[in-house]
């Protein structure tokens, strides 16, 4: 049956606009961690409502998240709320190149960063480093400057430094790939590019905003164990209301206005009602047992779908990390978009 459209939800189940009822594996995509309508998120934000929804200027509220946020993130000593992921790193690109007076990038086949016209771009094989526009509409000026490498594959990033010695800004990555497929990055993977990037006077990115607040209270950063330079964050911190934040090391922070000479604003950015939510979500996730229950009723779903998908005589791989999993209909392992296009059953 095809349905209209989703209507309401209570627990894991959505109702839709006609008579029928899913199971919820998406969680709004991430946000909601604590379930698309928990009774405490709710109550705080009708508190809230009361006092008002939006000021156009910084709140308390902002304060509290903010303190939250870098108290968990080891990268974080200074953070910007914003209203989107997209918004998050399309503002920390324009500060690595504020920071480092270089305007190219390296990113990642496969991984996805929003959709302001520098991230979409993901050409590989021989184009790879031309920098053609993958989207209509991005012109091949911007797609220029965006250098497209291979994820868990550190040969492909000294590559392109290389042959673009002293005008990279920075590399910006998701640290576990979620845009295609569930693809967990090797230790010595980010460790290579925490080095390579500290060598080059390039900044190191992690986009958190599928993984942060997810796989680890610490973000992906505290799991894996690498710090990066900067770190772009939305999902969980908004508690299923639009958000999106960037942070990092103080002397980098230091260069957004008013602070410095890098601009951005915007009306609605650390807004009361996205705080109240994220501020009561980070708290819930906060209580003993969260994440070991998280990783529990994961795990449990993923070793489920794995044994029946073999048992039904399917090629499968797929894991997780706490809350975040994915699969793949083929043999593993899968490292990188380019294995998982040319190896798995999208047809499946």
């Amino acid at each position: 049956m095809v349905c209209d459209g989703l209507q309401e939800t209570c627990a894991a189940l959505f109702c839709a606009a006609v008579s029928c009822r899913y199971v919820d594996y998406i969680g709004s995509w991430g946000p909601a961690i604590v379930g698309a309508a928990n009774d405490e998120v709710n109550e705080a934000l009708k508190a809230q409502i009361e006092k008002g929804t939006s000021f156009g200027a910084p709140s308390a509220l902002g304060n509290v998240l903010a303190k939250l946020v870098i108290e968990r993130v080891p990268s974080v000593e200074m953070v910007r709320f914003v209203s989107s992921g997209t918004e998050a790193c399309l503002s920390v690109l324009r500060l690595m190149r504020a920071y480092t007076k270089r305007e190219k990038i390296i990113k990642f086949v496969g991984c996805y960063h929003g959709h302001a016209d520098s991230f979409l771009v993901k050409a590989g094989s021989g184009v790879a480093t031309l920098g053609l526009p993958d989207s209509p509409g991005v012109p091949a000026s911007t797609a220029a400057a965006t250098l497209n490498a291979t994820y868990n594959d550190l040969a492909s990033v000294k590559e392109l430094f290389a042959a673009n010695k002293g005008e990279i800004a920075g590399v910006i990555l998701e640290p576990v790939v979620g845009n295609s497929g569930f693809i967990v990055p090797t230790k010595e993977f980010l460790q290579g590019l925490r080095d390579i990037c500290t060598a080059e006077g390039a900044v190191l990115c992690f986009d958190e905003v599928m993984t942060g607040f997810r796989i680890a209270r610490g973000c992906a950063q505290e799991h894996f164990g690498i710090t990066p330079d900067v770190t772009t964050m939305g999902k969980v911190i908004g508690g299923g209301l639009p958000v999106g934040a960037y942070g990092g090391k103080r002397e980098i922070m230091e260069m957004v206005a008013p602070a410095g000479p890098m601009y951005q604003a915007g009306t609605l950015s650390g807004n009361p009602l996205a705080m109240t939510a994220g501020i009561k979500t980070l708290e819930i996730l906060d209580r003993p047992g969260s994440y070991e229950h998280l990783d529990k009723v994961t795990s449990r779903l993923v070793d489920g779908v794995l044994a029946a998908a073999k048992e039904a005589g399917h090629a499968i791989t797929g894991g997780h990390i706490s809350g975040m999993f994915g699969f793949f209909f083929c043999e593993g392992p899968i490292d990188n978009y380019e294995q998982a296009s040319e190896k798995a059953d999208t047809a499946k």
